[in-house]
């Protein structure tokens, strides 16, 4: 089911602009414990629109899984967080709920608690 999900959900994030791909890889961009893309520092208005173009079709996707599965949209977002953190590649940056910006430095688990 989470896989399904993902296919609907974090296609956009798999097809993401190749502005947001280098964003990603220079930790400028990363991945959120609330299943969006964020900011690390300010953005150029290209990139800006790039990942609010990224998150527009992501909070499509978790909108009707969530309908589908009887649950909140934040809840299914945060659900797919748990694979979109896992995905992050050493180097990224990513944010939990309780801190700020981090860069993955290896194998280390960067999920929330409630990831299992």
């Amino acid at each position: 089911m989470i896989a399904a999900a993902l296919v609907v959900a974090g296609a956009p994030a798999l097809a993401a602009d190749p502005i947001v791909e280098q964003a990603l890889s220079a930790g400028k961009v990363g991945e959120q414990w609330d299943g969006y893309l964020g900011f690390v520092s300010a953005p150029s208005g290209d990139l800006k629109a790039a990942v609010d173009a990224i998150n527009i079709k992501r909070r499509a996707g978790y909108t009707q899984i969530a309908a589908a599965r009887n649950v909140t949209v934040d809840q299914f977002a945060q659900t797919t967080a748990c694979q979109t953190l896992r995905a992050v590649k050493p180097g990224q940056a990513y944010r939990l709920k309780d801190g700020g910006w981090q860069t993955r430095k290896g194998s280390e688990s960067i999920t929330p608690d409630y990831c299992g």
